[in-house]
């Protein structure tokens, strides 16, 4: 940082992301520089990267000048995974639409074009989720729901999640949601987001 340049002010390759944003109608997020050059090179002129830095507010309100849908495309480290649960907060409270890209068998959106291509990848974005579902799907498949001990653990990490949301809409829709897939009792789910 210097009095003439703030790295939280700025984002990676937002002066080309910006007019393709226009015509896209989203921006990709990623963790790296490598990521968004590997994602430029493919063809994917949306790519964005913080400059080294967690995501800030400012960044935040500066992609929502020009558009309103983030896909965050994280590494699938745990580093890139706190880093994702962090990112969505910051963008939802600046309005945006958050999708998550599901990466699997690679831990980049680099590693995955060099592994799968640019078809793969374009699938993936194609079929990237909101962020809610996102983290109930990681909640779902850490635990075995056929055990009731295993259950109990899944139940506590899913309306952990839902209590992090503000909206009192949006908390009855995911309880009725986690309540129907796992097969949990509402009245209790309700009670545990309630308490958390």
């Amino acid at each position: 940082d210097t009095p003439a340049f703030k790295k939280s002010r700025n984002l990676y390759a937002l002066n080309y992301a910006k007019n393709a944003a226009a015509s896209d109608g989203q921006l990709i997020l990623c963790e790296g520089y490598m990521d968004v050059i590997a994602l430029h090179a493919a063809g994917y002129g949306t790519a964005v990267a913080t400059l080294g830095t967690a995501l800030t507010e400012e960044q935040a309100r500066i992609m929502s000048k020009y558009t309103k849908r983030v896909i965050l495309s994280y590494d699938s480290d745990e580093a890139g995974q706190k880093a994702t649960a962090r990112a969505t907060g910051i963008l939802a409270d600046v309005g945006m639409d958050v999708r998550m890209l599901r990466l699997y068998d690679a831990k980049d959106p680099d590693e995955y074009i060099k592994k799968f291509g640019k078809e793969r990848f374009d699938a993936l974005i194609k079929s990237s989720v909101p962020d809610f579902e996102y983290k109930r799907d990681i909640i779902l498949r850490k635990f075995d729901i056929n055990s009731p001990e295993e259950k109990i653990k899944a139940a506590d990490g899913l309306t952990t999640v839902i209590s992090d949301y503000h909206s009192s809409v949006a908390r009855e829709l995911y309880i009725l949601d986690i309540s129907q897939k796992p097969g949990l009792p509402t009245e209790s789910l309700k009670a545990d987001v309630d308490r958390k």
